[in-house]
């Protein structure tokens, strides 16, 4: 008897003459269009300048890539070093195989080198993203669905995915874990989104609510996985990783929330220049709901020059925390 199942594309290559188009690159690159374009969003919602999340991207994403990658191989080099493998195949990327504990990792550091020029809190920044890089998440796992990997355990689900044989791969049907991962980031990015409405989160607090919720995710959906992978003590090593990566986050929520409660109203300097200078603000550079200028007018700061005196103010002062009950 015939089962409804997803059916996997026959290739996850398309050739345009010489040219390959391979779905999996094209699932991360429309992720990474994603979460730049809510994160821009976000970012000028709390009074930063546009384009200045395309900026620091340029920094995060490919330390991201190359972060992605590397734990993968670490933690998967038996697919690529030892007898009868090809330790070459450990570059080829577009065949799949990106760790997200990597990529997050090594991107902050990325996105640490990008905000350090631009002169802006990296938390702040972390937090405009969050559910962006959660969306881009759930853009990027449709690409094991073209590779035909990353899948459960056999099931005669509606929703399993038909998996063609190949080199170490069955066919069958088998739960669609990387359906049920885009999802989870789904709702993941709302539950940030939500949460940063209601409860003004700031100083990396949405961000990290962003970690440890996919983390709960990733625990069970990595725990349904069949293919290769090392255990520690009867569990996946990434099921390890998430429940450590969940407690720091937690503990990070906690701690933040008593020692830095509020969120940072000014999240981008603005640089004095005159008017229509190119290092000056734009007019609504704090039109956000969450930016709010001084009653007096007068910026804060021990360099601030005094009104009247004929000096430019200079904003010397990145962040300032409002009470965790002001809007």
């Amino acid at each position: 008897m015939d089962i409804a199942y997803i059916p996997s594309p026959s290739t996850g290559v398309i050739h345009l003459g010489p040219i390959p188009l391979r779905g999996y690159a094209f699932c991360i690159i429309i992720g990474v269009f994603v979460a730049v374009w809510l994160g821009n969003r976000r970012w000028i919602a709390r009074g930063g300048r546009p384009g200045t999340v395309a900026d620091i991207a340029v920094w995060a994403v490919p330390f991201g890539l190359v972060g992605g990658r590397l734990y993968h191989v670490i933690t998967d080099y038996q697919l690529y070093f030892g007898e009868g493998r090809d330790w070459v195949d450990a570059f080829k990327i577009w065949e799949g195989g990106l760790g997200i504990w990597g990529a997050i990792a090594l991107g902050a550091v990325g996105a640490w080198i990008g905000c350090r020029l631009r002169g802006i809190p990296l938390p702040a920044w972390a937090d405009a993203l969050a559910p962006g890089i959660a969306l881009a998440q759930a853009c990027g796992r449709w690409g094991n669905w073209f590779n035909q990997e990353l899948y459960g355990r056999a099931t005669d689900l509606p929703w399993a995915v038909e998996i063609s044989a190949g080199p170490n791969r069955d066919a069958g049907t088998y739960h669609p874990t990387f359906l049920y991962e885009s999802l989870w980031c789904i709702g993941v990015a709302l539950l940030v989104i939500w949460a940063d409405r209601r409860f003004k989160l700031g100083h990396g607090r949405a961000f990290a609510l962003y970690v440890a919720a996919y983390c709960v995710g990733r625990g069970w959906i990595e725990y349904m996985r069949v293919d290769e992978a090392h255990h520690v003590l009867g569990l996946r090593l990434n099921v390890w990783t998430s429940i450590v990566v969940f407690v720091l986050a937690v503990v990070y929520l906690v701690l933040s929330a008593r020692l830095r409660p509020g969120r940072e109203t000014v999240v981008e300097p603005v640089a004095s220049g005159g008017e229509g200078g190119e290092g000056s603000a734009p007019a609504d550079v704090a039109s956000g709901d969450d930016a709010s200028a001084p009653a007096d007018g007068a910026a804060s700061g021990d360099d601030a020059s005094a009104p009247g005196d004929g000096g430019p103010v200079k904003a010397t002062v990145l962040t300032k925390d409002v009470p965790s009950g002001e809007s």
